[in-house]
C-alpha cells in the first residue's frame, strides 16, 4: 500500500469510533472530532474495541474539537441528528484537498454536503455493522462484519480505490460501488423496513418478522418500488431472505435510539423515503402510516 494516511473522524461512536481504532491499529494517524470532554479522554485513554471479529485492542488516536490541519480523508460518522451541529467542525477551508466520506443513513445527505463542501470531494458510504459507543472511547462490535460501500460519481476513482484498500487492509470489507444511487438506495431498501417496523411495535427482528410479517413484506414492497423509481436496482424476495437470516434478537439502530430516549432518524429514513415516494408518484400507504404513528408518539 502507499503511505499511511491522516485520516479525521467526525464523531467517534459506535461506527466511528470502530473505524478509529481500526486505522490506527494499521497504521495510520487518526483524528477524532468530538465535544471537548469526549476530546480530552481519547487524547488520554485512546479508543477500546472489544470485538469478536477483530479481537479486544486499545488504539491511541488524537483528537481535537475542530479539524486544525490537513488530512487526507474525514469520515463523517455522526447521527443524522447530530449532522449539521457536527459539521461545524469541519471548516471547508480546513479540509482542503481531503475526501469527505459521509457513513450516514438515508439518501438525501450527498446533496446536503456537495452545497457546503467542494462536490467532488464528497465520497458517500454505507457501511453494514453492529457497533455501540457504551463509553466515550470504548467500543463493542456485536457483529461478525464490517462492511463498507464507498461511492462518488463525481470523485476521481483512483482516490475511491486507494481509501478502499486502505479501510480493507485494516479490516473491513471494503469495495467501491460504481453507482452512488444504488448503494446508497441499496442500504435504504433494507434499512427503512426494518427500522420502521421494530422502532414502531418496540420488539426485536424475530418478532416483526414473524408476528408482523404482511407488514413487513409490504414495506419490502413499497421501498423496493420507491428504490427503482429513483433508479437504483432493488430485489424484494432477496431483502425478505437477508431479514430471515439474521439472528432473531436483532435490533435497529432507530430502534435502540428509541428506547434510550435519543433523537431518531425517523425523517432521514422515513421522512425521505416518503419524500422520493411522492417525487416519482410511487404510492406507500404502509410506510406512509408507520412514519404518522412514529411521529404521533412524539418521535
Amino acid at each position: 500500500m502507499t503511505h499511511p494516511l491522516t485520516v479525521a473522524v467526525l464523531g467517534p461512536g459506535g461506527t466511528g469510533g470502530l473505524l478509529a481504532a481500526l486505522l490506527s491499529r494499521s497504521g495510520h494517524r487518526v483524528i477524532c472530532l468530538a465535544g471537548e470532554a469526549t476530546a480530552d479522554t481519547l487524547r488520554r485513554t485512546g479508543i477500546t474495541v472489544r470485538s469478536r471479529q477483530f479481537g479486544d485492542f486499545t488504539a491511541a488516536v488524537d483528537a481535537d474539537t475542530e479539524l486544525r490541519e490537513p488530512v487526507d480523508a474525514c469520515l463523517v460518522t455522526v447521527k443524522h441528528t447530530a449532522l449539521d451541529a457536527a459539521l461545524t467542525r469541519v471548516p471547508p477551508a480546513a479540509l482542503g484537498d481531503a475526501l469527505l466520506v459521509p457513513l450516514l443513513n438515508g439518501v438525501e445527505h450527498p446533496a446536503a454536503l456537495r452545497a457546503r463542501y467542494r462536490p467532488e470531494l464528497v465520497a458517500p458510504a454505507v457501511i453494514r455493522v453492529e457497533s455501540t459507543r457504551v463509553a466515550p472511547g470504548v467500543i463493542e462490535h456485536g457483529s461478525p462484519f464490517a462492511e463498507v460501500d464507498l461511492a462518488g460519481d463525481a470523485v476521481p476513482r483512483a482516490r475511491l480505490d486507494e481509501l478502499a484498500g486502505h479501510l480493507s487492509a485494516a479490516g473491513t470489507t471494503t469495495r467501491v460501488a460504481g453507482d452512488e444511487t444504488a448503494a446508497l438506495w441499496a442500504k435504504m431498501a433494507f434499512l427503512a423496513p426494518f427500522a420502521l417496523l421494530t422502532t414502531r411495535y418496540g420488539v426485536p427482528l424475530g418478532t416483526a418478522r414473524t408476528r408482523h410479517r404482511d407488514e413487513l413484506e409490504a414495506l419490502v414492497a413499497e421501498t423496493a418500488a420507491v428504490s427503482r423509481a429513483s433508479g437504483a436496482p432493488a430485489d424484494p424476495a432477496q431483502a425478505l431472505a437477508r431479514y430471515d437470516a439474521f439472528p432473531p434478537a436483532t435490533k435497529s439502530s432507530m430502534q435502540r435510539d428509541a428506547e434510550a430516549g435519543r433523537p431518531l432518524e425517523l425523517d432521514a429514513i422515513g421522512g425521505a423515503l416518503l419524500r422520493a415516494a411522492e417525487r416519482h408518484a410511487v404510492p406507500v400507504p404502509v410506510t406512509e402510516r408507520l412514519v404518522r404513528e412514529l411521529r404521533a408518539a412524539g418521535h
